[in-house]
């Protein structure tokens, strides 16, 4: 497949309020992508968009706000924006949500919550997008999995369902898309600087203590800049890789759990002992 042409195309990105979708932005508007912005805040969705728009006059720059987790509101956000966008060719499922706690410690409407927003609005997007894509040959997809969409440890069972889902998903779609000229890229971040942890929802049964320090342990795996993270993306859709891994916290756990599938869960907890210990 023939690299990806930014220019003369628009560019939908979910989770364009901050983080990884806010960094791409601006790099996708430098290679004369026009864009889509998509994303529940819509205070900071609007200074993200006002400073696309005053650093690249010349490419147009639409926002829309919307709750990923209403199916309802999303499915008509993604009508609404095919039929504005017929010019759509490249779509990025960037947005997500972290929960934690155990298994038994989340209440089914906390998992769907999770399902919804991570892998359910993805879906939705891209059965919405399909159309539009494959009626123009050279359009890409970019699905943003994650670490544990690669391994799952403990207290993150609902998180890694939906990124496992992800995952799964934009393999199955990148062999059906191939023959259409499509490309489909799965994104695998490690620790990115992003309001991840601050805005993860922690289960109803955990305990109060228990959830500030996890937390506050999360935060601080979070460390690639979210601008490094984008300009691999951008680099990634335009070489049309089938699959990034971002950072080391995302390449040696992909190894580890190659070298030993059944025991990585008992090396990621001594390893997580010894740090806590040192602490």
């Amino acid at each position: 497949m023939e690299a990806y042409r930014f220019a003369g195309g628009t560019a939908v990105v979910t989770g364009a309020a901050s983080g990884i979708g806010a960094a791409l932005a601006p790099l996708l508007a430098a290679r004369g992508s026009d864009l889509v912005l998509v994303d529940r805040d819509a205070e900071r969705l609007g200074a993200v968009a006002a400073a696309v728009r005053s650093a690249h006059p010349g490419v147009s720059v639409d926002t829309a706000v919307v709750d990923l987790a209403d199916p309802v509101a999303t499915q008509r956000l993604a009508d609404e924006l095919v039929a504005a966008h017929p010019d759509t060719t490249l779509l990025v499922n960037n947005a997500g949500v972290a929960l934690g706690g155990r298994f038994d410690q989340v209440t089914l409407d906390e998992f769907d919550w999770v399902m919804e927003i991570n892998f359910r609005a993805v879906v939705r997007l891209t059965k919405a997008f399909l159309p539009t894509l494959t009626a123009r040959p050279g359009s890409h997809v970019v699905n943003v999995s994650s670490l544990f969409g690669l391994m799952a440890p403990a207290g993150q069972a609902a998180y890694s369902s939906s990124k496992f889902a992800v995952r799964g998903f934009t393999e199955a779609l990148r062999h059906e898309l191939a023959e259409d000229g499509v490309g489909v890229t799965s994104v695998h971040p490690g620790g990115i600087r992003t309001r991840i942890a601050e805005s993860a929802r922690v289960a109803a049964g955990v305990d109060p203590e228990e959830a500030a320090r996890g937390k506050a342990e999360f935060a601080r795996l979070l460390r690639f800049p979210p601008e490094k993270a984008a300009a691999l993306i951008v680099r990634a859709v335009e070489r049309r890789t089938p699959r990034l891994l971002i950072g080391v916290s995302a390449i040696v756990p992909d190894l580890l759990v190659r070298v030993a599938p059944g025991g990585y869960g008992r090396i990621v907890a001594a390893v997580g002992s010894l740090a806590a210990r040192r602490r």
